[in-house]
């Protein structure tokens, strides 16, 4: 599904200079072109990628063009015009369209249907990024039908747009606005025509809702569930995170259904607004449902295997394979409550379905959605991390 390299980043930089880069690396980390790089770039990079500073990018240095190439395909050109390299996560890039919501795709006007992958990541590590020299072009051919409904056809219009959170500069300079928001990677819009009947979602048949992949059930404390690959001890872990997530969601409906808006409300969903509240309240009265489904319904899949880095993604879902909710390694190895935890991991999850909240991962992380509720309200309500931290609600507030 990645396109885009998934190797240890020592072999991404050695294999850079074997293709012919020797003579770039070299001048970027100040040695002979006859030098062997690879070693010297790689503490090149540690030095100068390994901890953003807080000090900003001055401007956005990416540019993004998008060229319509027929039946669902595009092809996307970036390019870096700093002097700078730039480490970006793989996921922010085109490639990985069926992970990331990173097109704007509409049909007459309405917005075509998400069908990729809807992904809680962890803060990424290392591996988790791809390295974009500077005054260089990268292209890539995307088939957006593998992760958008274009099983229409018709006259499409699509632009590129991707938040660059945890991107910076070398010299550790983050690709950030002075409002502490994601600067982001933007084309302008295009439109082109695609054939009907394209199969969606990478090519696989959507699995029709409620499908026969479940396996065992759980019927401990009345909770029904279905559960695939999961080890009995994973499903006691879940099970109790499922109770759990049921406690969270009941309390965060609660205090909407009581119209409070104090810092517990303005922290994730920004100023006060009618309209907003009451997509928040609407989108927790679905949330408390679905979790309290106990007619096997709701499957947990413990096979972690539609995105290339297990280690650091907590979890995702399918936004049209409605409450199958698959987990991976980080979801393992945090907590049962409190920030990030396994029942909130279960809020953010459950608000991706589209038959729920339909929400987006726009930011990830507490601090990201702090500033996206100060900054952008209405991207706040289509959040998901924003509704896991306010079904969390740690630390406590009112």
């Amino acid at each position: 599904m990645r396109q885009t390299s998934s190797r240890p980043l020592h072999r991404v930089l050695a294999s850079a200079a074997i293709a012919g880069s020797a003579a770039l690396i070299a001048t970027i980390v100040g040695a002979s072109a006859d030098v062997d790089a690879a070693p010297l770039l790689k503490r090149f990079y540690e030095t100068n990628f390994a901890a953003p500073r807080a000090n900003l990018a001055k401007s956005n240095p990416l540019r993004v063009g998008l060229y319509a190439l027929g039946d669902g395909r595009v092809e996307v050109v970036l390019t870096n015009t700093s002097r700078k390299a730039i480490r970006i996560p793989y996921w922010q890039l085109p490639s990985a369209v069926n992970e990331s919501n990173v097109f704007r795709v509409s049909r007459d006007g309405q917005p075509v249907r998400f069908d990729g992958a809807m992904v809680k990541r962890a803060v990424p590590d290392a591996e988790s990024f791809e390295i974009l020299w500077p005054g260089r072009s990268y292209r890539s051919v995307v088939d957006l039908s593998t992760a958008y409904d274009m099983t229409a056809g018709g006259l499409y219009t699509v632009a590129f747009e991707s938040p660059l959170q945890f991107a910076s500069l070398t010299g550790r300079e983050r690709l950030q606005q002075a409002n502490g928001a994601p600067m982001a990677a933007k084309s302008a819009p295009i439109q082109m025509r695609a054939v009907a009947a394209v199969t969606p979602t990478g090519g696989r048949p959507r699995p029709p809702v409620y499908a026969s992949r479940r396996g065992n059930s759980n019927t401990a404390f009345g909770l029904n569930l279905s559960y695939v690959g999961c080890t009995a001890d994973r499903q006691d872990q879940l099970g109790n995170a499922v109770i759990a997530a049921r406690q969270y969601a009941e309390n965060a409906k609660g205090y909407l259904n009581s119209a409070a808006a104090g810092p517990r409300y303005t922290s994730w969903f920004g100023a006060y607004n009618s309209s907003r509240y009451a997509t928040v309240q609407q989108h927790f009265v679905n949330i408390d449902a679905a979790m309290d489904q106990n007619n096997g319904q709701l499957t947990l899949n413990c096979n972690c295997t539609h995105v290339p880095s297990p280690s650091t993604t907590y979890a995702y879902v399918f936004p049209s394979e409605h409450y199958q909710i698959y987990l991976c390694g980080q979801f393992w190895a945090t907590s049962l409550l409190g920030t990030d935890s396994k029942a909130g991991t279960l809020i953010h999850e459950m608000s991706h379905f589209n038959i729920v909240a339909g929400t987006d991962d726009h930011v990830y992380g507490q601090s990201g959605a702090n500033n996206l509720a100060n900054t952008d309200p209405s991207l706040a309500v289509d959040n998901a991390d924003n509704h896991e931290y306010f079904a969390e609600n740690t630390p406590f507030q009112n």
